[in-house]
């Protein structure tokens, strides 16, 4: 994958690469689409409301419906 460092100009020019965009050349033309990298940074010291004892309990569980059924559903609803 080749790899191009962007300046600050650039940068400001892409809305500080914050959120997902969409490039495109002079006619418009879609040249392809940019989603910024993930800061796991933002994600530190954030706990879940739900239990590890919880989390272990639903995966054993089981349950839940087949792929087939959910397809089924929703093709009756069409």
């Amino acid at each position: 994958m080749m790899k191009i460092t962007v300046d600050d100009v650039l940068r400001t020019k892409l809305h500080n690469l914050d959120s997902p965009l969409e490039l495109c050349d002079e006619r418009g033309r879609v040249l392809g689409h940019f989603t910024p990298a993930v800061d796991h940074a933002m994600y530190e010291g954030v706990q879940s409301p739900t239990s590890e004892q919880e989390l272990r309990r639903r995966s054993q569980q089981g349950g839940g419906r087949s792929l087939t059924e959910i397809l089924g559903d929703l093709q009756r609803r069409e």
